[in-house]
């Protein structure tokens, strides 16, 4: 006859691993038995968009002017500081000239001197042009008498020779007066040239623009070629981007761009006014300008993108309501049968309130939008469009 203390306790330990079996699914049980959180879904749509080339480049003055001084001189006075606006012809920095107005007073004087023996050479002139004269009415009237044998050969020879004498007195007398009028001339050019040269030691805004560089000081020693200021032309602003090469016969003057001003949060519409058609060989990229309207507050220096229409393509867009962003990782939650579920997207483009999912999704998934606070990965939810 068997013992019934074995079979008991073969029939505890069996029990005991059917408790143990038993305990996961009460606790699936007790978790399906969460409620469900109501959410609104959208389709993840294929729809066509534009494609967009996009380039980053600097805001930069389509003018721009390097002031310089052409002589050498000490500089007695800066009239402006950086970011000052000038008008054209404004004064801005002044020289040392004091060297240049002794030079220009001793150019007047010269001339002073010069238009003096003037109208000395003018009364010498017109006394030998009236001896000139005398001179060929008394010779023609000796040679009528000289042809009727009246006056004898010495005597005609003798006013023929004084006929000669004043002649040249008076080609004499005209050669001086060229000259005289000639050192006038010089002189008179002589003072132009010096005024040309005061006018060097006062430096004058070539157009209306702001003064962008100072690096000269009142003390400071100018010298020709070295930069006094910098001025940028106002209102006279571009956009210059690098293209990558491949685009060069893509791109035209004329050609609308979209700019975007981060900074400013501007958007513009401007247009390609210049392309350089050489490729910088470091970068593979050709350099192109566009003009840019006038815009409050925009400096020189600014960045911005420029976005080039390039056709148009299929893409999966989602409402940018829909995506969750946490540092450089975005997300959407995609209702899964019932179960939400957190997918990584890769975004591209955006268009409004629509943005583009380069990766990470299909067409036609479902994607809870908006997207509820708090609704975590696995939680179960209750879909309505």
């Amino acid at each position: 006859m068997l013992s019934s203390k074995p079979i008991a306790a073969a029939v505890l330990l069996a029990l005991s691993l059917t408790a143990c079996r038993e305990s996961p699914r009460q606790v699936e049980a007790s978790a399906g038995l969460s409620p469900s959180v109501a959410v609104g879904v959208v389709r993840a749509d294929l729809v066509e968009l534009p494609s967009i080339y996009e380039a980053v480049g600097t805001v930069r003055a389509r003018t721009s002017a390097v002031l310089a001084s052409k002589i050498m001189g000490q500089v007695r006075e800066v009239k402006v500081r950086t970011g000052d606006g000038v008008s054209p012809g404004q004064l801005l920095v002044v020289l040392d000239s004091r060297d240049l107005d002794a030079a220009w007073r001793q150019a007047q004087a010269a001339r002073e001197e010069a238009l003096s023996a003037r109208p000395e050479v003018e009364n010498a002139a017109a006394a030998a042009e009236a001896s000139l004269e005398l001179a060929k009415t008394t010779l023609r009237r000796m040679q009528e008498l000289y042809d009727k044998k009246s006056i004898s050969d010495q005597e005609y020879d003798e006013v023929s020779a004084k006929r000669k004498v004043a002649q040249a007195n008076y080609d004499m007398t005209i050669s001086r007066r060229a000259q005289v009028a000639a050192k006038v001339q010089q002189a008179e050019e002589a003072v132009a040239a010096a005024e040309v040269m005061r006018g060097y030691a006062q430096i004058h805004a070539p157009f209306a623009g702001t003064v962008t560089e100072k690096p000269v000081e009142p003390g400071s020693l100018a010298t020709p070629g070295t930069p006094l200021l910098t001025i940028e032309q106002a209102g006279a602003l571009r956009l210059e981007i690098p293209v990558e090469e491949g685009l060069l016969a893509q791109t035209r003057v004329g050609q609308p761009v979209t700019v975007k001003l981060d900074s400013l949060d501007r958007t513009l519409e401007a247009r390609v006014s210049e392309i350089v058609p050489s490729v910088d060989p470091a970068s593979r990229a050709f350099l192109v300008k566009i003009d840019l309207p006038a815009v409050p507050h925009l400096r020189a220096g600014v960045y911005g993108r420029a976005q080039f229409a390039r056709g148009s393509r299929k893409a999966i867009v989602v409402p940018a309501a829909a995506v969750s962003e946490q540092g450089q990782m975005r997300s959407v939650m995609v209702a899964d049968n019932g179960v939400a579920r957190t997918r990584l997207v890769t975004t591209g483009q955006k268009q409004g309130d629509l943005v583009e999912i380069l990766s990470g999704l299909h067409a036609g998934e479902q994607i809870v939008s908006p997207r509820p606070a708090g609704l975590a990965d696995g939680a179960r939810v209750e879909t309505r469009p």
